[in-house]
């Protein structure tokens, strides 16, 4: 079993991050591009995303938004992974680690980013669509940029933390005395697909990542993540998790030790040989509100974990 980090990290410089990152999961694990949101927005996961999405997105008080033309903070979004990926790919000159890139998902997109005159994206059935498969040609030139640059195993982890409130309808209306109406399984199947497809067709593996509870297993499943990330303390054992794992779908387990993790596969009737070398140890989700100190301990206890069950 492999370890890696979720994402996003504190701090504003990321050379001793990144080196870090390199030393815990350069040998056996999964060195991750690592997020800076004290940087800025145009570093954080959102605005990180959307400086890879080729439609004009600007940066308002409320928030981003679709945009007549491009603004300043999509470039410096852009401008801010470019350097970023130049220092990792210094650093892992001589490495030939596997390497994984985050990016936001369609769903949480359109539950974050609004509309030219308001409201969220969520709301539009043809700007979502527009939006998803924008996200998906810019996950495709992106991937081929990795590819270019380091020489190991890419994984692209798309992150829906919003996922159960898209499906739930609970994502609320810019009055905030309503709620968006909620996007059935089939539709957000259509969102995610082409991310999906994008990143598979460039050689990477898709992996889909949700610290939130009741995530939707068989939804992700189904449109063709190769692993699912999630929390583990949020994560009730079930059939759904069981027929994913039996179908080929690896699972990640956030914030676990190797005991929480065997005992949650040993409740879907698993023993440790059948999944020791699907899976990975993660933080539950991202670090970034951590100190400096306690989020390089949350990756250091999972590569520990991680060598534990291996």
């Amino acid at each position: 079993m492999r370890a890696t980090g979720i994402g996003s990290m504190p701090g504003e410089e990321l050379a001793p991050v990144a080196r870090h990152v390199i030393d815990t999961f350069g040998d056996d694990g999964i060195v991750f591009v690592p997020e800076l949101p004290d940087r800025g927005a145009p570093s954080a996961m959102l605005g990180r995303t959307l400086g890879l999405v080729p439609l004009p997105i600007d940066l308002q008080p409320a928030g981003w938004r679709l945009a007549p033309g491009e603004g300043m903070d999509q470039r410096r979004a852009r401008s801010a992974l470019r350097a970023d990926l130049d220092l990792l790919e210094e650093l892992l000159a001589e490495h030939d680690a596997a390497v994984k890139q985050q990016v936001t998902g369609p769903l949480t997109l359109a539950a974050m980013v609004e509309r030219p005159r308001g409201d969220k994206v969520l709301s539009d059935h043809g700007a979502r669509r527009e939006l998803a498969e924008a996200l998906g040609e810019g996950v495709r030139d992106h991937v081929r940029e990795l590819r270019r640059r380091f020489s190991g195993e890419l994984t692209v982890q798309v992150d829906e933390p919003a996922i159960t409130a898209v499906l739930g309808g609970k994502v609320p209306t810019a009055s905030g005395f309503g709620r968006h109406r909620s996007v059935d399984a089939p539709l957000a199947d259509a969102l995610l697909r082409p991310v999906v497809r994008a990143i598979v067709d460039e050689g990477a593996r898709p992996v889909v990542h949700s610290c939130a509870p009741d995530v939707p297993v068989a939804l992700l499943a189904g449109a063709g993540f190769e692993a699912i990330a999630f929390d583990v303390s949020l994560a009730r054992p079930s059939d759904e998790w069981a027929q994913a794992f039996e179908s080929g779908t690896d699972l990640w387990f956030g914030g676990a030790d190797a005991a929480r993790v065997e005992d949650f596969m040993g409740r879907l009737g698993f023993a440790a040989e059948s999944f020791a070398a699907r899976g990975a140890v993660t933080p539950a989700c991202g670090l970034a509100g951590r100190s400096p100190a306690d989020a390089r301990r949350a990756l250091e206890l999972a590569a520990t974990a991680a060598r534990s069950l291996t």
